[in-house]
């Protein structure tokens, strides 16, 4: 994917991530118990709640690891 993405797809990223976030802090996760639920790294629950770049099986199993709808993380 090209580097320079237009600001909406940036905001919309971020906006994801802000949702992984709260949903793991209202359910007193910590960024490593989220990644061991789910069964990825920190770092990839660090650079998603950042609004980096995300797999969509990355983001599945996160919104499963939250017990959540992947819909819910995506628009809120």
């Amino acid at each position: 994917m090209p580097a320079d993405q237009p600001e909406w797809v940036l905001q919309a990223r971020r906006a994801v991530g802000d949702r992984i976030r709260v949903r793991r802090l209202q359910q007193s996760l910590t960024q490593e118990s989220l990644a061991y639920a789910a069964g990825l790294d920190r770092s990839t629950i660090q650079r998603m709640e950042g609004g980096a770049e995300m797999k969509l099986s990355h983001l599945l199993l996160v919104a499963h690891a939250l017990r959540v709808h992947v819909t819910d993380l995506l628009h809120g």
